[in-house]
C-alpha cells in the first residue's frame, strides 16, 4: 500500500519525482505532503521552443531554455560564473525548490542536475512532464513566460556539489580506477558503433571499457530517446526494473559512476534517477562521446 499520496514508495529521495494532481494541488494554493519550505519556482525546460510554450504550458510556470545552462561546440554547461548569474536572474537560491518539466524529461533532466551541481538543494521533476500533466486533464495556460524576482545571492559556496561534473580527464582516470565506471546511457546500436546517433557528429563507436546502461530504442531519429527508462506513459519505470537492467551490465550503486551519452541530456536523467534511488557517489561527464571522439584518448 502506498502511504505517500501522489509519490513513489521506491525511492528513496520520492519527494523529489512529483506527481501531476500534487503540483496541481500545489499550485491551487492547496495543503500537500512533502510542500516546499520557502519560496519555489516552476519551469518549463525545453531547447528553442518558446512557441510551444506560449501556446500552451503549465499555468504559472516560467520558460528555460537549456541554450542558457550549455553552449557550443561541445554543448558542455556554460562556465561557473555564467551558471550563477543565470540562476540568480531567475530567482534561484541555495534554497529555493525548484520544480521543473518538459516536453521531453531528458531536458528538464538536464537542468535539474545543472542545478544539484550548482548546490540547489531541492530540485523536483514532473514525472511524466507535460504529456502527463495533459492526460491528467489539468487545466494548462497561454501566453508570455512568467517571470520571478532576481535573486541578490546564492547563499552558500558555489557549486556546492562539483562532485557531480565529471571533465574529460576524470573520466579517464575513472576508468582506471579499481571500482570506477564510465555508464554509456546511450542505444544498442550508438553503443557497438553502427551510428554515431547525431548529424553533428561523425565518430561512430563507444569509450572502450565503459559499460552500457541503456537509453532507448535503436531505431529513430530522436537522440534524447529514453524509453527504456519509462512506461508506454512516459513516466519512469519502477526502481526494480531498471535496477534489473543495470545489474545485467554490472552497474551498480557501489561504483564510482560517472555517465555520459552524446551530449549530456540522456546522461543527466539517467543521474537523476540514480540519485532518485539514494546513490552517492555519481556524477555526469559532461563532455559524452561528442568530446571523447575528438580527444587524445580515443585513439588509445
Amino acid at each position: 500500500m502506498n502511504t505517500k499520496p501522489f509519490f513513489r514508495d521506491d525511492l528513496v529521495r520520492w519527494q523529489q519525482l512529483i506527481s501531476p494532481h500534487w503540483l496541481h494541488s500545489l499550485l491551487a494554493g492547496d495543503e500537500v505532503m512533502a510542500a516546499p519550505t520557502g519560496n519555489w519556482r516552476l519551469f518549463e525546460v525545453d531547447f528553442g521552443a518558446p512557441d510551444a510554450y506560449e501556446q500552451s504550458h503549465i499555468p504559472g510556470a516560467a520558460y528555460l531554455d537549456t541554450h542558457c545552462l550549455e553552449d557550443g561546440p561541445l554543448w558542455n554547461k556554460v562556465a561557473d560564473d555564467l551558471l550563477l548569474q543565470l540562476l540568480l536572474d531567475i530567482g534561484i537560491r541555495h534554497d529555493t525548490t525548484v520544480i521543473l518539466y518538459s516536453r521531453n524529461m531528458a531536458a528538464a533532466a538536464r537542468a535539474a542536475h545543472l542545478m544539484l551541481y550548482a548546490g540547489v538543494e531541492d530540485v523536483r521533476l514532473l514525472d511524466g512532464g507535460f504529456d502527463a500533466w495533459q492526460r491528467a486533464g489539468l487545466p494548462c495556460a497561454a501566453g508570455a513566460p512568467q517571470s520571478y524576482p532576481s535573486a541578490t545571492e546564492f547563499g552558500v559556496p558555489f557549486p556546492g556539489n562539483p562532485h557531480f561534473m565529471t571533465d574529460l580527464h576524470q573520466a579517464h582516470a575513472l576508468l582506471l580506477q579499481p571500482g570506477g565506471a564510465l555508464v554509456s546511457i546511450r542505444s544498442w546500436d550508438e553503443f557497438t558503433g553502427k551510428t554515431s546517433g547525431y548529424s553533428y557528429i561523425q565518430a561512430k563507436g563507444d569509450i572502450s571499457g565503459a559499460l552500457w546502461g541503456h537509453a532507448g530504442s535503436s531505431v529513430g531519429a530522436d537522440v534524447n530517446d529514453m524509453s527504456a527508462f519509462h512506461r508506454p506513459d512516459g513516466t519512469l519505470l519502477p526502481v526494480s526494473d531498471i535496477l534489473q537492467f543495470w545489474r545485467q551490465e554490472g552497474i551498480h550503486a557501489d561504483l564510482q559512476t560517472a555517465f555520459y551519452c552524446g551530449t549530456g541530456w540522456r546522461a543527466s536523467l539517467a543521474f537523476y534517477y540514480a540519485w532518485l534511488m539514494g546513490w552517492d557517489n555519481i556524477s555526469v561527464y559532461d563532455g559524452g562521446w561528442f568530446e571523447w571522439s575528438q580527444s587524445c584518448f580515443a585513439q588509445q
